[in-house]
C-alpha cells in the first residue's frame, strides 16, 4: 500500500510537467474566442491575486517556450498522424476509469455505464485503446473528475489561480486533481514502474503536440484569454452543459479537445 502510494505521487510530479504547456493553449479547447459565444452563460470572474498570477504566467510560457514546444513540435513533425491520434486515444482510455469513478460519486448513472462502456469497447476492440471505437458504437466521452465532483456537490471555485507549471486552476479544481491521482483508482496501477514513467512522459509530449494548433485562436491579452476560457470551460464542465453553450464545441473534427479540466 505504502509503495502504490508514493508511487502515485511520483505520477503525480511527473505529470505537472504535462501542464506546462496549458498557458498557451488551454484557451482555445476548441475554437474558443472572445468575447464569449452569444448564449454562453456569464462566469463570475475572482481574481483577487491578478499581479502574482501574471508573474507565474509568464514564468509558465518561459518554461514552454524554451523546452516542452520545441519538443513537442519536433514530435508532432515527426510522428505520423494516425500514430499521433492513436497514442491519444490510448492515454484517453486510461482516463476513463477516472471518469467512471467520478460519475459515480455524482450518482450519474448513465455516464458511469458510458465510461465502463467506453473503457470495455475501446480495450477490446480497439486494441488497448490505440483506436475509439467507442464513439462509433454511439458512447462519446463525458469526462468526470473530482473538481467536477465537488461542484456538484456544491463546493464553491474559489479565486483564479495560475500555478507554477501547472497553469490555470482554482483551488477546487486543483484539489480535484490531486485526488484523482493519488486516491481514485487509475488505469496506471497495472503499469509497473519505470515502463509508466516513460508512458507518461510520452503523455506530457503528445498532450502539448495536440495543443499547438489551439495556440492560433488565442487573441489580446492572452492572460485574460487563458483565464476565461478555462473558468467557462469549468462551468460548463460542472453544469454538464445546462444553461450554457459550449464554447469548446464547434462539431470540427480537426479541432483540439483538452480533456484534463
Amino acid at each position: 500500500m505504502r509503495q502504490l502510494f508514493f508511487r502515485r505521487w511520483y505520477g503525480f510530479l511527473l505529470s505537472i510537467a504535462l501542464l506546462m504547456g496549458l498557458p498557451v493553449g488551454l484557451a482555445s479547447a476548441q475554437a474558443m474566442q472572445e468575447p464569449a459565444p452569444e448564449g454562453a452563460a456569464e462566469v463570475r470572474v475572482s481574481d483577487p491575486y491578478e499581479g502574482w498570477n501574471r508573474k507565474v504566467f509568464r514564468f509558465n510560457e518561459t518554461l514552454d517556450r524554451w523546452f516542452l514546444k520545441p519538443v513537442a513540435q519536433t514530435y508532432r513533425t515527426v510522428t505520423p498522424t494516425i500514430i499521433d491520434r492513436g497514442i491519444t486515444n490510448f492515454f484517453n482510455n486510461l482516463q476513463e476509469i477516472r471518469n467512471l469513478a467520478n460519475s459515480l460519486l455524482q450518482l450519474k448513472g448513465e455516464s458511469a455505464v458510458v465510461a465502463a462502456g467506453r473503457f470495455t469497447y475501446n480495450t477490446v476492440f480497439g486494441l488497448a485503446g490505440f483506436f475509439d471505437v467507442a464513439t462509433a458504437f454511439e458512447l462519446p466521452e463525458r469526462p468526470e473528475d473530482f473538481g467536477q465532483t465537488l461542484g456538484y456537490w456544491g463546493a464553491g471555485s474559489g479565486p483564479y489561480l495560475m500555478l507554477p507549471l501547472l497553469g490555470p486552476s482554482s483551488p477546487r479544481h486543483f484539489g480535484g486533481m490531486v485526488t484523482d491521482i493519488v486516491v481514485l483508482p487509475s488505469a496506471w496501477d497495472a503499469v509497473e514502474s519505470p515502463t509508466d514513467l516513460y508512458a507518461r512522459g510520452v503523455q506530457i509530449v503528445d498532450k502539448r503536440a495536440d495543443l499547438i494548433p489551439a495556440e492560433s485562436f488565442i487573441s489580446g491579452d492572452s492572460y485574460i484569454f487563458v483565464r476565461n476560457a478555462f473558468l467557462q470551460r469549468r462551468e460548463y464542465l460542472i453544469k454538464d452543459g445546462e444553461m450554457v453553450e459550449d464554447p469548446f464545441s464547434s462539431g470540427n473534427d480537426e479541432d483540439v479537445m483538452l480533456e484534463d479540466f
